[in-house]
């Protein structure tokens, strides 16, 4: 599992009074590799294997650690094509954002989807197998939902860093 390095700067800021540097090492290595046992996870932050695991099992209890993922090579899965849209909604009301978020949790290219602040309401990270699947969703999916006023798409070309998990 890698967390993902937003979700550290967010436990850092919430957490920082409950988080000793022991436990800000176990974070960096678990980041760096979920998959890592806890003997070696103990030894490279210097405690005992059984006080690295209550640590660890602590910060699972507390939600501090949400999750282990693997992390999937989308292009071997076939889904290599990856956007990010900015959608603009036609009006701002609760109702209107419910309603494209009920609707684009059920699609499956999207991956991620952002409420956000700014000039736009959201930001989506889609993934398909290539340009005429993402024009399909563009244009079915999207396209299709009343509440939505505007899209612009960001192609990724590549991606030189990435830490999402």
């Amino acid at each position: 599992m890698r967390l993902q390095s937003q979700f550290l700067c967010q436990i850092y800021s919430q957490y920082m009074s409950k988080i000793d540097q022991k436990s800000e090492h176990i974070l960096r290595e678990l980041t760096a590799n979920g998959r890592i046992s806890n003997i070696e996870l103990a030894d490279r932050v210097g405690l005992s294997a059984s006080a690295c695991l209550r640590r660890v099992q602590e910060m699972e209890r507390s939600g501090l650690i949400k999750g282990y993922r693997a992390v999937l090579d989308r292009a071997a899965l076939g889904s290599g094509f990856v956007a990010y849209i900015g959608v603009g909604l036609r009006d701002h009301s609760k109702a209107s954002q419910e309603a494209f978020e009920r609707s684009i949790s059920r699609a499956p290219e999207v991956r991620e989807c952002h409420n956000i602040t700014g000039t736009i309401e959201y930001l989506l990270r889609v993934e398909c197998a290539d340009l005429p699947a993402y024009k399909s969703f563009h244009t079915d999916t999207l396209g299709a939902m009343p509440q939505v006023s505007s899209i612009t798409s960001y192609v990724v070309m590549g991606s030189p860093k990435d830490e999402r998990a």
